[in-house]
């Protein structure tokens, strides 16, 4: 009899995927990440953007400012950008105001928003040398583009899951003319210094003369571990990143921001690069609506993090890292099969309703185990802990 179960394990990776964004859509309960859209339905969401949404509330890491009375009707009743105005200088002006910098350049990609800020600090300052963690995005995410487009190089202050210290910064002995730290370190699970470290780390390039770019792809949640606004964070470097679509749900882009003689180079690096886009009004729309929708949630997901991770934690053999989670995202290691999990996952969802998580990796170290990476979002605040626990139960004696 063919079963689910041998179903699964004959699946090809495009059929696997297209299950399982059908099982996620259409599940009663999921734990891990945004409930999954189909196109229509992005569209929809798009003409909708005019619509109060009355769960959105005011938030610390959301404050009141400029953009922030935007209305939304006068920008879908308005003619669409061309070549970056319009909304697109709406979207710039209200990050700026939220990050505390004199202005911000809208990218359709991060990767490109990363190559022009580095790049721009290189021919500014003739210092064509990084310094950046080994597990940074630009070294596992980028195909190292900072190298082989601009021919700049980079050096680690250290190799450990963390960020570097201040110290390690001091003593780092190849010369660099900046410093990229990216916060979370999301390859390390998500991890956070702490402010005072944060700060130190920071000061230690001061002194050696180093420009300091914060890669922020997350930076909007990373505001509730340190306890400070956005801007608080973003006033310690000299130009920062941040992404539309991680935490905000947009349909894609990122922007960077500094002052206007950053963004004015940034600018023309993105029309050298390929960015200067006819119109992008969808993504720019859908990361105004994130600015407004999701942004004020994130301290919830944070704070139901915590309670999430603890409840996976009485699994057997379970490991959460960090422990407890410095955002809304963490690790789940367990000593089962990737494969197997995955395949455990699709069923589970498929026959019970109940979606937990994406897709798990081997990382090969430990030996044995699997990691998956956990997105506490709008659909799980409603779990308690023990349905999370219960779940997580399920799922293994699926294996």
């Amino acid at each position: 009899m063919d079963t689910s179960r041998d179903r699964a394990d004959a699946l090809s990776a495009d059929e696997h995927r297209a299950r399982w964004f059908t099982a996620r859509r259409t599940a009663e309960r999921l734990l891990s990440g945004p409930r999954p859209q189909t196109v229509r339905e992005r569209l929809a969401a798009l003409a909708a953007l005019g619509t109060p949404d009355p769960a959105a509330a005011t938030s610390p890491i959301a404050p009141a400012g400029p953009g922030d009375d935007l209305d939304l009707d006068l920008l879908l009743d308005g003619r669409p950008d061309q070549y970056g105005d319009g909304p697109v200088r709406v979207l710039e002006r209200r990050v700026a105001a939220l990050l505390g910098t004199a202005d911000a350049a809208y990218f359709p990609t991060g990767t490109m928003a990363q190559q022009a800020a580095l790049q721009h600090w290189a021919d500014l300052d003739g210092g064509r040398t990084v310094a950046m963690h080994p597990l940074a995005h630009p070294e596992r995410h980028e195909r190292r583009a900072y190298s082989r487009l601009s021919g700049l190089r980079a050096v680690w202050p250290t190799t450990a899951p963390r960020l570097p210290t201040a110290e390690e910064v001091r003593s780092l002995d190849e010369e660099f003319g900046t410093l990229m730290l990216e916060l979370p370190l999301r390859e390390a699970g998500f991890v956070l210094p702490t402010w005072e470290e944060l700060t130190a780390t920071v000061a230690a390039a001061r002194e050696r003369g180093a420009r300091l770019h914060l890669d922020g792809a997350r930076l909007w949640e990373s505001a509730p571990h340190f306890g400070r606004p956005p801007a608080d964070i973003a006033a310690l470097f000299d130009s920062v990143y941040v992404s539309c679509y991680k935490s905000l749900g947009a349909v894609s882009g990122a922007l960077v921001a500094g002052d206007e003689g950053f963004v004015r180079g940034v600018r023309a690096w993105r029309h050298r690069y390929g960015g200067q886009l006819f119109q992008q009004w969808p993504a720019v729309l859908s990361a105004l609506a994130g600015l407004d929708r999701e942004l004020p949630r994130l301290d919830d997901y944070v704070t139901h993090a915590r309670t999430v991770a603890e409840a996976l934690a009485e699994l057997p053999g379970a490991r959460i890292n960090p422990a407890p989670p410095h955002t809304h995202q963490f690790q789940l290691w367990l000593p089962h099969p990737a494969e197997a999990l995955d395949r455990a996952g699709l069923r589970l969802a498929e026959e019970e309703g109940i979606a937990l998580f994406g897709t798990w990796t081997d990382p090969g170290l430990p030996p044995g185990w699997s990691m998956t990476e956990v997105t506490v979002a709008g659909p799980a605040l409603d779990w308690t802990p023990k349905e999370v626990t219960e779940a997580g139960t399920a799922l293994l004696a699926l294996l």
